[in-house]
């Protein structure tokens, strides 16, 4: 009697119980990771060989030397909406289709930059450190001063998903937007009235400005000397994409000599490490790296990184592959 033929999902940390379950009901040969820190290369390359599918996060890194190891690998469903933690283009030499879950942390991820606008326009960490230490007194009338969004200048840089999610949410507060992108979005215009614009114009011009786009080649340090030089003065800049997309010693200085008002963060250059001197900074909010972090949204990343792989490894298209 032949061996019946289970394929073996590796998925390279815990995620929620519910995508875990769908690939379990559909016979698989589910392995994870249980430990809450990134899988060991050596026992990554091990678990890969044999792997049908594989399910990994944005902090494993997936190059051509650990592809090469990838066997029998049909999919490599990122748990993630960026992907520049794999080497795409070998995947793709290799016949390796790569998914990643837009949509699913969309507002998610919308709320947070909102929490951050709102956390450095109304100096909110500030205020909450200062009650906490005894300081408050009682009311006065120039205590912790901030800035409305009404009738702000609301600069997106990127007109995708989350951006105009984000800009729906700005606009709620009466702010008007404005975004750059490569291509023309007819979703944020029509949905806030946004008006297409160049980075310069956007920066010269923006109260608020928030980073919306991918990393890539043409993104990493895309905010340099020149391009944060052109901010205003009293500017909040908000970056919960891809930390490498701003000099982030650059601001640090500009931030310092307040050439620019504030920041929010929840991604780094150099992430996990955060530069210290960031964090000394009163005109600073900085966040582990939660944008997606609330249960819809991880429970809906997990079903979609899962209904990615059954769909391929049932012999049907990705539902949602990477460009």
């Amino acid at each position: 009697m032949a061996k019946s033929f289970h394929p073996k999902v590796y998925i390279t940390r815990e995620i929620p119980d519910a995508g875990i379950r769908l690939l379990k009901d559909k016979g698989y040969n589910v392995v994870v990771y249980h430990y809450d820190s990134p899988v060991p290369l050596k026992e990554f390359s091990g678990h890969v060989k044999d792997a049908d599918a594989i399910i990994s996060l944005l902090s494993d890194r997936i190059d051509a030397q650990l592809i090469d190891n990838m066997k029998n690998c049909k999919i490599i469903a990122n748990y993630a909406v960026g992907y520049n933690n794999i080497d795409i283009e070998y995947a793709k030499k290799k016949n390796i289709i790569v998914t990643n879950t837009p949509d699913a942390l969309t507002d998610s991820t919308a709320d947070l930059t909102l929490a951050l606008v709102l956390a450095c326009a109304r100096r909110i960490i500030e205020a909450e450190k200062f009650i906490r230490n005894g300081h408050f007194k009682g009311w006065k009338p120039k205590l912790f001063l901030g800035i409305e969004l009404k009738n702000k200048v609301f600069g997106i840089l990127g007109g995708g998903r989350i951006g105009t999610a984000v800009a729906v949410r700005a606009k709620a507060f009466g702010a008007n937007i404005v975004y750059f992108s490569r291509r023309k979005s007819s979703q944020i215009e029509e949905s806030t009235g946004a008006k297409k614009t160049s980075l310069d114009t956007l920066l010269k011009t923006s109260d608020f400005i928030s980073i919306h786009l991918p990393l890539t080649e043409k993104t990493y340090h895309l905010l340099n000397k020149e391009k944060l030089s052109l901010m205003k003065k009293t500017s909040i800049l908000i970056n919960t994409a891809r930390g490498e997309v701003v000099d982030e010693k650059t601001l640090i200085k500009l931030l310092k000599q307040r050439k620019i008002g504030g920041a929010g963060f929840d991604v780094f250059e150099n992430e996990p490490d955060i530069n210290p001197e960031l964090l000394k900074l009163e005109n600073v909010v900085a966040l582990p790296h939660i944008g997606s972090a609330t249960v819809e949204a991880r429970i809906q990343m997990a079903l979609l990184a899962a209904e990615n792989v059954v769909s391929i490894l049932s012999g049907k298209k990705a539902i949602t592959p990477v460009p």
